[in-house]
């Protein structure tokens, strides 16, 4: 019973903030009290729980958020190269939006919230910007909640999405503006789960249900046009992304974009149509960051879809906002879409409205 209640009572106390436990790498931090609590103001980075791993359970802390545009969040059951994972995290700069904070699963080294947005993966909230934030998250398999400001109630439940297995624990964000975070505690018992009702999604009916994935090149290669054809026949073709979310298909599934060969951020995405004539079939589709269509070799359109890429405001987020006239031959036809990627989400979908005619080779 002592050694119960020992064992209790050290997973309730805050994880002191120190290089002995923390494994820091930012721009800068300093080691300070804060408003009556022994804090850290991180800036720029991030800082990694030492010499414990974390499956199931509780993690809180307290943040002192500033009005400025930051991610400061928790990473939790992040594998040993730091690529997969969880992620929840605030967007203090937008205060009492509907996206005023973010959870995504963690990619090989993507973070694909514009696939994973929306009332399922956020909620809005009003932040005090005077005092401490308090943020308790709760982890039982894959089910994740958490809860601002002791609140009785989750300000949101969801499913995750990633491996089960125990990983690092890792505090993010702060960017250029930095922020203060006081009494963490990572605790491993039981969790209890409270009301746990997650939002739906809505799918996209009718959407191309997978794709082939080339091995990746860099994508300065499209604009030489003239040689177009080498590089498609160059390509290998050991992946197929399927959709998630019933929205689009999740390309750092298959491919990892940050590895040794960080140049080479483009990937085939492919389709093979089959046509009854020769006719022409309209084609809605979505990308991220950005693409290039070629219709059986021949290059088509080019797009950008990235953050910021069409005003201060736009997301980049994933849907069916883009479209062409495919000019189909009788028999088989390849559609491939080179998509590249800077971060965010490295996505393609798409849907044929009318497919009277056609055959999608899957």
């Amino acid at each position: 019973m002592l050694l119960l209640l020992a064992a209790q009572t050290h997973a309730q106390t805050a994880i002191p903030i120190d290089t002995l436990h923390w494994e820091i790498e930012a721009q800068s931090y300093i080691l300070e009290s804060h408003k009556g609590e022994n804090a850290v103001y991180l800036k720029g980075g991030s800082m990694k729980l030492k010499d414990r791993k974390f499956s199931n359970g509780t993690i809180e802390y307290d943040i002192h958020l500033k009005e400025a545009q930051s991610f400061p969040g928790v990473n939790f059951r992040v594998d040993e190269a730091g690529n997969n994972g969880e992620e929840w995290y605030i967007r203090p700069h937008l205060s009492g939006k509907p996206d005023a904070n973010q959870t995504t699963p963690l990619v090989n080294g993507i973070a694909p919230w514009q696939l994973y947005f929306g009332p399922k993966y956020s909620f809005p909230y009003n932040y005090n910007f005077d005092d401490w934030t308090h943020v308790k998250l709760v982890i039982d398999n894959d089910r994740a909640q958490v809860f601002l400001d002791y609140s009785k109630e989750p300000n949101l439940s969801w499913n995750l999405l990633g491996d089960r297995n125990d990983g690092d624990v890792y505090i993010t964000g702060g960017n250029r503006s930095g922020f203060h975070i006081a009494n963490i505690k990572v605790d491993h018992t039981k969790p209890i789960i409270v009301n746990f009702n997650p939002k739906e999604r809505k799918p996209i009916e009718g959407i191309v249900s997978s794709w082939k994935i080339s091995d990746k090149f860099e994508e300065k290669r499209l604009d030489e046009l003239e040689k177009l054809t080498r590089l498609i026949s160059e390509r290998s073709w050991k992946h197929t992304a399927t959709v998630e979310e019933g929205v689009a298909a999740n390309i750092s599934r298959q491919v990892v974009r940050y590895d040794d060969n960080r140049e080479a951020n483009t990937v085939f995405a492919k389709i093979v149509i089959h046509s009854d004539t020769k006719q022409t079939k309209y084609f809605d589709f979505g990308y991220s960051d950005r693409v290039v269509a070629l219709l059986n070799g021949k290059p088509i359109y080019r797009g950008t879809n990235r953050w910021r890429s069409r005003d201060y405001r736009y997301l980049g987020t994933i849907g069916l906002f883009d479209g062409i006239y495919l000019h189909l031959k009788k028999g088989k036809n390849e559609l491939l879409m080179a998509v590249s990627e800077d971060f965010g989400g490295w996505l393609i979908t798409g849907k044929f409205p009318d497919k009277n005619g056609i055959t999608i080779e899957n």
